[in-house]
């Protein structure tokens, strides 16, 4: 079937709000502050530390420390261009090529291989956790040995149902105490509650704005594409405890709740398709991931990888449950309610999976979430082979191709949909909008 390509709508464009820079502006200050605040510090003699993307940083900013993120780091190298070059420098170091692609460049970077696309200071201690992915471990312990430094570990068992039992809590409640300790004795000072209490504060803060502005994807017709909460995720992984990055994404709302009223979006083509994209993006080929679903009208609204890091808690037991909620450490039943929940409110038709050669405990599991989506959602389903940082593992032409089948069979549906006078996209009795007034896990 041939599929004729999609032009841009005339004056689709959304407009800042009055008295503001764009909030993709102020967000991208964000992460710069974050970065210049670490490097400052380094230059003050401070200590200056290295996490994991969902860390309980609460506790470290309860001791004033600045800390780099290097996920965030390795994906921004990626998207500059400049990931296969370290990643290839791990590999001479004597790491295989088929681990994470995000540790062979953080690994690389650690050992002193530079880069100009995006720089951190060198750390004097690590934080770490494995409810991301369990490699996390050998990653940072593999730091820990190059620099000499002391890391900081939180096990966070993977979760084997659906609700995180009250012994789990508690052997966190054990770790927390214990990683205080750590920083106690790393940094010379002792656990300001106060300090932490604020941190938790802005964290939630942070998350409810960027739950929210995720939210948008609902509309119809949506106010954005879901590529744009990707470009923000830097700022949910590195700034949650900053009010600069609350500001930032109460801003982004407010932007997309104007743009529902004016009827724009940053998606400026029409939506044949809307569909849920699976994993994180192959971030040296976003271009290439998006132009095929531009050109055909196909509006990604819905990602599970951006809500993943809006959790909200009150207390810090609560806390302590919503750091074992990740889309690796999470139980099938769970993974799939996440996904379903979010198709059946955002309106989609179709799902498209990245199988990611880095992210084998993500990858693992999607070949029974996707027999699910079928099965439940009635839904079609492709996927491709890609990877988050290492461009040898993604083809162009592979994905354009599963995307063009992908279009075809849900340009079938629309049309028997449209025959039928039914409406095109998932509908469900269940829909409904999420309260944001209350804590989310």
């Amino acid at each position: 079937m041939a599929v004729t390509k999609i032009e841009k709508l005339p004056n689709k464009k959304p407009r800042p709000i009055e008295g503001h820079k764009p909030a993709a502006a102020v967000l991208r200050g964000v992460v710069d502050m974050v970065y210049n605040n670490a490097w400052e510090a380094k230059k003050r003699g401070e200590l200056v530390g290295w996490s994991s993307s969902k860390f309980p940083i609460e506790l470290a900013k309860a001791f004033d420390l600045n800390v780099c993120y290097p996920e965030n780091h390795a994906a921004t190298t990626a998207a500059k261009k400049d990931g296969l070059r370290l990643c290839q420098a791990a590999e001479d170091m004597g790491y295989d090529n088929d681990i994470c692609g995000y540790a062979r460049i953080s690994l690389a970077y650690a050992a002193g291989e530079p880069t100009d696309a995006r720089r951190m200071p060198q750390p004097d201690f690590l934080l770490c956790c494995n409810n991301i992915c369990n490699m996390m471990t050998k990653w940072y312990e593999n730091i820990a040995r190059i620099h000499n430094i002391p890391l900081i570990y939180i096990d966070i068992p993977f979760s084997n149902t659906v609700e995180v039992p009250e012994e789990k809590v508690d052997y966190l409640m054990g770790q927390f105490k214990y990683a205080i300790k750590q920083l106690e004795e790393l940094t010379g000072k002792k656990f300001q509650e106060e300090k932490f209490n604020e941190a938790c504060k802005i964290a939630n803060r942070t998350a409810a704005a960027w739950l929210k502005s995720c939210n948008y994807m609902g509309k119809e017709p949506s106010p954005l594409s879901g590529f744009d909460l990707f470009n923000h995720m830097a700022d949910i992984v590195a700034a949650r405890c900053e009010v600069k990055a609350a500001e930032g994404f109460e801003l982004l709302a407010e932007e997309f709740e104007q743009s529902v009223a004016e009827n724009t979006s940053t998606w400026e083509y029409p939506e044949e398709h809307r569909i849920l994209f699976e994993g994180i993006p192959c971030w040296p080929a976003l271009k290439p991931l998006f132009e095929p679903l531009k050109n055909n009208g196909v509006n990604v609204t819905a990602v599970v990888y951006a809500p993943a890091f809006g959790f909200r808690y009150e207390t810090v037991r609560e806390m302590a449950a919503a750091y074992c909620k990740a889309p690796c450490s999470v139980c099938i039943e769970t993974g799939v309610e996440w996904r379903e929940t979010m198709a059946k409110e955002n309106g989609i038709s179709g799902a498209l999976v990245n199988y990611n050669r880095s992210c084998k405990p993500w990858s693992g599991a999607m070949p029974e979430i996707e027999r699910r989506w079928k099965e439940d959602l009635d839904i079609p389903v492709i996927h491709f082979d890609g990877d988050q940082a290492d461009e040898r593992n993604f083809s162009a032409e592979q994905y354009n191709t599963r995307v063009q089948g992908l279009v075809e069979i849900m340009n079938e549906r629309k049309a028997e949909r449209e025959a039928k006078g039914e409406d095109v996209y998932t509908n469900f009795e269940n829909t409904k909008e999420t309260d944001w007034s209350k804590p989310t896990m």
